[in-house]
């Protein structure tokens, strides 16, 4: 299935920036970066709750905020997108 993974870290001090950064790197281990704070990871359903659950304990609920959006299995006609595209679907074969 495919989440959307969205986040807004507070980054006003040196603690914020950190969660910030470990919050990108958890997200990149699952999926995607699509925007500056919005990822697309293609997870099992275990691996959204382990996602969530890591997710959650790098954050400061008093400041920080996640959001996410399911879009299943059948995700591709639930996207759509306009301008330059810097990602790769994230179903497909990637060749490096």
């Amino acid at each position: 299935m495919l989440v959307i993974v969205a986040y807004d870290v507070n980054v006003g001090t040196p603690q914020g920036r950190r969660r910030l950064r470990l919050v990108a790197k958890m997200c990149k281990k699952y999926g995607q970066r699509v925007q500056n704070s919005v990822f697309e990871c293609s997870v099992t359903p275990s691996d959204y709750l382990v996602l969530k659950h890591n997710l959650q304990q790098l954050i400061d609920t008093e400041s920080d905020s996640l959001r996410y959006y399911n879009l299943g299995a059948n995700y591709s006609n639930r996207i759509e997108h306009i301008g330059a595209q810097r990602h790769l679907p994230t179903d497909d074969v990637m060749m490096v």
